[in-house]
């Protein structure tokens, strides 16, 4: 039998997720990324447990655990710097058989291009969906080089997808949350501090170490869609948070203007039919874009691709195992939207009673433990693949990433 051949479109975390897993199940994959250079838009990313797991099938969770900084206690502030509830690396590695990873998105698409033979991934190729094929014809895919038939097409093409458009042309797409975001990568403070989120009134502010010896810092405010600093964006930082508690403000002094990067946050509040349509399948924020409240865009992608190679298989029959897909991936993934959105809405909030009544409630459920606070992860950090063996070890459903039985 000859060997099954797919297409991915989109060489984001995702789609070289997909194509590391595809090729791992014995397909011939090609990505084909638009850009020139495999140069990730954003700054930093976690990767919770669950997505952590996933790349354990693909034998590179060991490589990403390799690189977590020792997160410390940490939790949620308010730009006075009172915390309003602690949190503990140990407590969530105890809850999820892990704790958060945090690195910066290039290092990540490196350890995936790893994974994948040489001459698989072309930048520089603009592609669209000409056909998406059916149980009885393979999809097409026209690039500038010319056309190229599938067995199996996976559409990682973000939350502007042009082939999510092309499958589902009545869908209303991605609606606006009615907040941006700003994400940066800057040296350490040189005094010491903890890793956390401050929520203050319709913003909010992030700050998490790098393994080498940097911080990852993001920030967000309620603002109208397709706004632009009179400046530039770090004077808009410094204008929003330059009054906030330290070291957000030596943060914010020591980024690069031109390393700021500024995005209005999206999101799919209307759920596609299908996750699939012929033999393309929809990864990523091409089929469920979320809110980044629950920091798990990413970690769904890689979730999204694991499960998509797992009910792929080896050949190139691939009509049930598409079904499957969406049938295993539609639910959780919506699921997940909607509880990112409330949190987003909640992290969001302006009016100052409103957010002295959302303070008080954190506070008061710090005060049992951090049982309590962790327990909103349940069901999200918790999943494992469907596989029951890991490429990168001998752990199996049931245990933790470290083997042992939880």
């Amino acid at each position: 039998m000859d060997t099954p051949r797919a297409v991915v479109i989109g060489g984001g975390i995702g789609g070289l997720t997909a194509a590391a897993a595809l090729h791992q199940q014995g397909w011939d994959v090609t990505v084909l990324e638009r850009a020139t250079a495999l140069t990730p838009v954003g700054a930093g990313i976690g990767l919770a447990p669950n997505s952590q797991r996933a790349l354990d099938v693909i034998g590179l969770g060991d490589r990403v655990r390799s690189l977590a900084a020792w997160q410390g206690d940490g939790g949620l502030r308010t730009p006075d710097g009172r915390w309003l509830n602690r949190l503990s690396s140990t407590a969530t590695a105890e809850r999820f058989g892990g704790s958060m990873v945090l690195l910066h998105r290039a290092t990540l698409v490196d350890i995936l291009v790893s994974a994948l033979p040489e001459g698989s991934v072309r930048t520089g190729s603009p592609s669209t969906l000409t056909d998406a094929g059916d149980d009885h014809r393979r999809a097409v895919v026209t690039t500038p080089d010319g056309t190229v038939e599938a067995d199996l097409v996976v559409a990682a093409d973000g939350i502007n997808s042009a082939v999510r458009r092309a499958l589902f042309p009545a869908h209303p797409g991605p609606r606006y949350s009615g907040y941006t975001t700003w994400r940066i990568v800057a040296p350490a403070p040189e005094r010491p501090f903890a890793a956390h989120e401050t929520w203050g009134r319709g913003a909010l502010w992030g700050t998490h170490p790098l393994k080498d010896g940097r911080i990852y810092a993001y920030g967000a405010a309620l603002t109208p869609a397709g706004g632009r600093a009179p400046d530039d964006e770090k004077a808009e930082l410094l204008r929003r948070f330059g009054d906030w508690h330290d070291p957000i403000p030596a943060i914010i002094a020591a980024a690069e203007p031109e390393a700021v990067l500024r995005r209005d946050v999206h999101y799919m509040a209307t759920p596609l039919p299908a996750y699939h349509r012929g033999r393309v399948a929809l990864v990523g924020d091409a089929a469920h874009a979320m809110q980044p409240a629950l920091a798990q865009g990413g970690n769904q992608a890689i979730e999204d691709a694991i499960v998509l190679a797992h009910h792929a298989g080896g050949g190139p029959d691939v009509g049930q195992g598409l079904a499957a897909y969406t049938a295993e991936r539609l639910p959780r993934t919506m699921r997940i939207v909607r509880q990112a959105t409330k949190a987003g809405r909640a992290a969001m909030l302006n009016s100052a009673a409103a957010v002295a009544v959302r303070d008080t409630l954190v506070a008061a459920v710090s005060r049992f433990g951090p049982g309590l606070v962790l327990r909103s992860f349940d069901g999200i950090a918790d999943w494992r693949p469907p596989q029951h063996t890991y490429a990168a070890g001998t752990a199996h459903r049931g245990q933790d990433g470290t083997g042992r039985q939880r």
